[in-house]
């Protein structure tokens, strides 16, 4: 089955994969990581892990300043080092779809560790205020999403710093095929949408909404099981969704739009603000707490009352 899939899978952005001798190794970590001794992910039912989301939301309230600060801090970095991972990936094997099937290891590592996403916090938090959780207030909610992303936005540009870096020998030498394609794709997501006028800034805003959906949907991953390979499993497939539709994500481009920057990319800063981060943070807002957290809040814990029938 594994081998099928490795093997036929198309690429509509490129040549059907072919892995060539590092294929078996690809096969067995998918296994390893798919399966299950006894075949229990240790599913919960939605009104449990709902629940669960609510609790994880007023704890985000309540953390110290240091720990969201470096938790965030964190999150920025392993997801950005996974950006890094991914193109890399596409770009030496000419696979799109490869880097977005490898993309998610990132994202399954920050949350399994307990860090946090600006992304995630839109979408649990404003889930404690829902519940009128003692303590949670909209001041407070804001505050926690401030220090969430200034936390992301110091851990995303510390990665590019390095990406720099290291695509560039230390600023010595021309910037390698892997930081071109960044300076491409952060050129295309500026100037290509301030061109399109208001209609640009409609798509990224669309485009930041349905990023957050399915992230959002990794996040809910993380509470849907009690087993490690069975949240892994559950916050990879939204994930793999976002990434190969190349939907918007304010986190992912807190640093492919500065390291894009930093090697020459031909955008400005202006235009990264204003063409592409505001719509983002404003639609991952929106998609977030009303596709995933308003929907299973209304629907799980605050449930209509059921029909009588005579």
């Amino acid at each position: 089955m594994v081998s099928f899939f490795l093997t036929n899978v198309g690429d509509m952005r490129g040549p059907i994969v072919s892995l060539g001798p590092q294929q078996d190794l690809i096969e067995t970590l998918i296994f390893l990581l798919f399966s299950n001794g006894n075949n229990n992910m240790s599913y919960l039912q939605p009104n449990e892990f709902v629940t669960k989301l609510v609790d994880a939301g007023e704890a985000k309230i309540y953390m110290g300043t240091r720990d969201t600060l470096i938790r965030a801090f964190m999150a920025g970095a392993t997801l950005a080092l996974a950006v890094i991972f991914a193109i890399t990936i596409a770009v030496q094997t000419g696979s799109f779809l490869l880097g977005a099937l490898l993309f998610p290891v990132g994202f399954c590592m920050l949350y399994l560790m307990g860090y946090d996403l600006l992304t995630g916090v839109f979408t649990l938090v404003p889930l404690a205020l829902l519940d009128k959780r003692p303590g949670v207030t909209v001041p407070r909610m804001l505050k926690c999403w401030g220090l969430v992303g200034l936390g992301n936005l110091g851990g995303a540009l510390f990665i590019a710093v390095f990406g720099y870096l290291n695509f560039s020998m230390g600023g010595t030498e021309a910037i390698s095929a892997v930081g071109e394609k960044m300076m491409a794709i952060g050129e295309s997501r500026t100037v290509g949408y301030q061109d399109a006028g208001a209609a640009g800034w409609l798509v990224l805003f669309l485009r930041g909404m349905f990023c957050n959906w399915m992230v959002s949907m990794g996040v809910v991953g993380a509470t849907i099981s009690t087993t490690v390979s069975g949240k892994i499993m559950a916050m990879w497939m939204p994930i793999i969704v976002f990434f190969y539709l190349g939907f918007e994500h304010s986190v992912v481009n807190m640093f492919l739009f500065p390291i894009g920057l930093m090697m020459g990319a031909e955008f400005t800063l202006y235009q990264y603000i204003v063409w592409n981060e505001i719509p983002t943070v404003l639609g991952n807002l929106v998609g977030g707490l009303t596709l995933v957290g308003l929907v299973l809040y209304t629907t799980h814990v605050r449930t209509q009352a059921k029909k009588v029938f005579s």
